[in-house]
């Protein structure tokens, strides 16, 4: 598994949304694409990470960005954790692994889960990596900044 770099072309992937519909990546090209994977649904700092990313969410969709969560929890688990939460954009679930492993994120002590944060660009191109298991609500500033400089 070979970490992904910035400069290089996010790899392509589907995977299904709470909604059951399928997402995917390169047909998302033309718009801004953040991309956070993270550990487990309704846990303390998943929790506050995905809240982070709601309540920050008027400035990235002001910026024509699209933001994704991505944990292995399924669809039905997702469907709970957005709507208790409130959570306006999709979260993708990821059974398996496979996307997480394909972006090369990996885990923290060897069974964690990792949690990064992927800013794409309007073609595909990866412009920011931030990784940080301990400062969940880091991510939704590093992604801001990202999108804002580019």
């Amino acid at each position: 598994m070979s970490q992904l770099q910035t400069g290089q072309i996010a790899p392509d992937f589907e995977l299904p949304a709470q909604d059951g519909q399928p997402v995917r990546l390169s047909s998302l090209r033309g718009s801004p694409v953040v991309l956070f994977f993270y550990p487990k649904d309704d846990t303390t700092g998943c929790t506050k990470e995905a809240c982070a990313f709601r309540d920050r969410f008027p400035v990235f969709d002001a910026q024509g960005a699209k933001i994704f969560g991505i944990s292995s929890d399924s669809a039905d688990s997702h469907t709970r954790f957005a709507s208790k939460y409130n959570l306006p954009y999709p979260l993708l679930a990821d059974r398996g692994g496979k996307v997480r492993k394909l972006f090369g994120v990996k885990s923290t002590f060897g069974i964690i889960p990792g949690r990064v944060t992927y800013v794409i660009d309007p073609k595909g191109v990866v412009r920011h990596i931030f990784s940080s298991q301990a400062d969940p609500e880091r991510h939704v500033r590093e992604a801001l900044a990202a999108l804002q400089s580019s």
